[in-house]
């Protein structure tokens, strides 16, 4: 055998070997899916626009639910509490002039008017008397006697009306005043209430307990309506977030756990529980089979929770999964 041969029949055994190397252990190598962990995030914004006046906290910091984050400078909102303040205070005169009685001056004016037209009423009877015996004896004509009558009529009737004049003093103003002036003030104090409500926006304030994650605009700077001041997120609630191809979904069912490891944790192993499976949706032009007799795969976003907390466990680190073999 020449060296060709001796060179030739070597290399046929090293492919021989590698072939069968490779077919021996080509399906040994692990396969991992990795997932991302997330958190509760919860933007702060206000109902109303104004500067940021000041900032009560800093990124990194923990906050309760209640607790104030930022205040916010809005003249136009005290301006307009200012406004609705005059407001309440002119309707609530109004209604306290409506409720209680006229003063003493217009009370006494009324009565003595009434004192007046009664004691001119009697005179008016007595005078009428007089005249109605006079006519009974035939001393005066008829004339006189329907004059006396008309005359004391009219003073009774006079006498009445400073009498009515004199109660309305005295009771105050009517029941329909009152009521329409109460209802001013009711208007006034719920302008009040609706103004208070946007003054205390300019307080924005912590819904929930956590960790203050970002904060946008500056000290100063302008920020509008529903516009987000800062971000805090919930570290007690966290999940993980897989992408999982369906073929890869043997080891993910809803209500079932499974284990990974956090590699930033140092490989840290932990237990998860699945609970929540949902198709990442498809393309207008997806099709449900290939030509080739392939089909296509669709992924799955899967949430897994852990099953104790995580210490150390931040919002965007990876937790891998080992993925078993068919």
């Amino acid at each position: 055998m020449n060296r060709k041969s001796v060179t030739f029949t070597i290399l046929v055994v090293l492919v021989l070997l590698v072939a069968i190397f490779g077919f021996v252990f080509r399906d040994t190598a692990p396969e991992y899916i990795q997932g991302e962990a997330e958190a509760v995030e919860v933007r702060i914004s206000g109902k109303v626009p104004g500067r940021i006046e000041r900032f009560m906290c800093n990124e990194g910091d923990r906050v309760k639910a209640g607790d104030t984050v930022a205040i916010l400078d809005s003249p136009e909102v005290l301006a307009k509490y200012s406004q609705a303040e005059a407001a309440e205070d002119a309707a609530r005169a109004l209604s306290e002039k409506a409720d209680g009685s006229a003063r003493a001056e217009q009370v006494m004016m009324a009565y003595q008017t009434w004192q007046k037209a009664q004691a001119a009423a009697e005179v008016a009877k007595k005078t009428f008397d007089r005249v109605e015996r006079l006519y009974a004896q035939e001393v005066v004509p008829a004339q006189k006697r329907d004059e006396a009558e008309a005359n004391y009529k009219a003073m009774a009737a006079t006498a009445e009306a400073a009498k009515a004049q004199y109660e309305m003093a005295r009771n105050g103003a009517q029941k329909e005043d009152r009521m329409a002036a109460e209802a001013q003030l009711k208007r006034a104090k719920g302008a009040v209430a609706e103004v208070e409500a946007y003054v205390q926006e300019t307080f924005l304030v912590s819904p929930i307990s956590g960790e203050v994650s970002e904060r946008y605009p500056k000290v100063g700077e302008l920020v509008g309506t529903g516009s987000p001041v800062m971000d805090v997120l919930d570290l007690s609630d966290m999940w993980v977030s897989f992408n999982v191809r369906e073929d890869c979904l043997a080891g993910f069912r809803v209500g079932e756990t499974f284990h990974a490891f956090i590699p930033a944790l140092g490989n840290k192993e932990v237990e998860l529980k699945v609970t929540y499976m949902k198709d990442m949706g498809t393309y207008a032009a997806w099709r449900a089979t290939k030509t080739t007799g392939q089909y296509d795969m669709k992924t799955f976003r899967v949430k897994a929770k852990p099953l104790n907390p995580v210490e150390g466990l931040r919002p965007g680190m990876s937790v891998v999964k080992r993925l078993e073999k068919k």
